[in-house]
């Protein structure tokens, strides 16, 4: 296929639209189609007699049927959404790479930047407190130090990070499983938002398709194709999270996967992982050493990994102590009082004064409180 001018590619693009949305013909086809015939447009408005070769009667139905998308292209704009198929020049560069690429991809908000480093971040929908600290942490430590974050923006861990990234002043990039014009799952309403700001969100999905639980496993090559690496923080033996794994490693893309008890059935996948011989991400600052020395060694302009300990608030000494005995998992304050008596730090303060203290933390960021317990976030 040739390449188009800006004029050229611009008046191709709502016959691309239309063609993307033609559901019954592969991605794979379609680019058959195009090195075929030339151009979307030629595609498109060809008769039934040259396409029959290539195509079932279905298909061109399908194909034929599809004319009036191709007049829906010019509303999307007024939506706030572009489109991207496969060879426009604002298509990801990472995801040119990939197998199975997909034919286009709608973005509302900005894509990722191609020469900034990019990690995707997935785990489990139903996380433990373990889970979702870890994701709090890892999300808010690495897009302090300038990584951008890719998720699948779902319950649990995904959306945990990319929240936490977005938060912490970096950039977060949400790959759907419906058309982006849909906030799913709904309880995710301003954190839509709040990555629309920060950074985008992409599908392959044209805008208004429901969120149908059969499109949510090819999006996860995407979130993976998006990645320098990917990191898995909880993960049963078998669940979704795998596929995303599974689709990195096809792809080239290194694997990073938290440890977890090997009592917990939420930390399976990942043990697994790590026996399989993925590496372990023991701590933010060890994981961006790791990448910096292999995935993303050359890149330039090194990450850093200071940035988002410089913005907060320093600790008193006492402060110190009592967040290194706060743990992931709640603790009330008579828990807590339990173990100060065995610091020295602690030892002698009383209750009150432990109440101020906690209180401190929480207004500093360093704990949460969740009714009458703390915990460290």
């Amino acid at each position: 296929m040739e390449r188009f001018s800006d004029g050229e590619m611009e008046a191709q693009q709502p016959y691309a639209y239309w063609l993307d949305g033609t559901e019954k013909i592969s991605g794979a086809v379609k680019r058959k189609l195009l090195s075929l015939f030339g151009s979307p447009e030629e595609v498109c408005l060809a008769k039934k007699e040259r396409l029959a070769p290539f195509l079932t009667d279905v298909q061109i139905q399908a194909l034929k049927a599809g004319k009036a998308r191709g007049e829906e292209y010019y509303r999307l704009s007024e939506e706030g959404i572009a489109f991207y198929p496969f060879y426009h020049p604002r298509y990801p560069e990472r995801l040119s790479h990939i197998p199975d690429r997909p034919f286009g991809l709608y973005v509302k908000g900005r894509l990722p930047e191609e020469k900034k480093r990019s990690l995707a971040v997935v785990g489990a929908r139903n996380c433990s407190e373990y889970g979702r600290y870890l994701a709090e942490s890892f999300g808010r430590e690495l897009a302090g130090a300038g990584v951008q974050i890719v998720s699948g923006f779902a319950r649990g861990v995904d959306g945990l990070a990319q929240e936490a990234a977005v938060r912490a002043g970096g950039s977060s990039f949400g790959v759907l499983g419906c058309g982006v014009d849909i906030c799913y799952p709904s309880s995710h309403g301003r954190l839509y938002v709040e990555i629309l700001e920060k950074g985008g969100l992409l599908s392959s999905y044209p805008p208004k398709t429901p969120p149908l639980s059969f499109h949510f496993p090819p999006r996860n090559r995407i979130i993976s194709g998006l990645a320098d690496a990917v990191l898995v923080i909880e993960a049963r033996e078998k669940s979704g999270t795998l596929i995303t794994v599974d689709m990195a490693l096809e792809q080239g893309r290194e694997v990073y996967a938290v440890p977890g008890r090997i009592t917990d059935r939420l930390s399976d996948g990942c043990n697994r992982l790590l026996r399989q011989g993925a590496g372990a991400a023991l701590s933010p600052a060890q994981l961006l050493a790791e990448l910096e020395q292999s995935v993303w060694r050359g890149m330039g302009g090194a990450v850093e990994r200071d940035k988002t300990e410089r913005g907060k608030e320093a600790l008193s000494e006492e402060e110190a102590a009592l967040l290194e005995l706060l743990e992931v998992t709640p603790l009330s304050p008579d828990g807590i009082r339990l173990r100060m008596k065995e610091s020295r730090t602690l030892r002698d303060i009383s209750l009150p004064d432990t109440m101020e203290l906690l209180l401190g933390l929480v207004l500093k960021g360093r704990i949460r409180q969740t009714g009458g317990f703390y915990v460290r976030i």
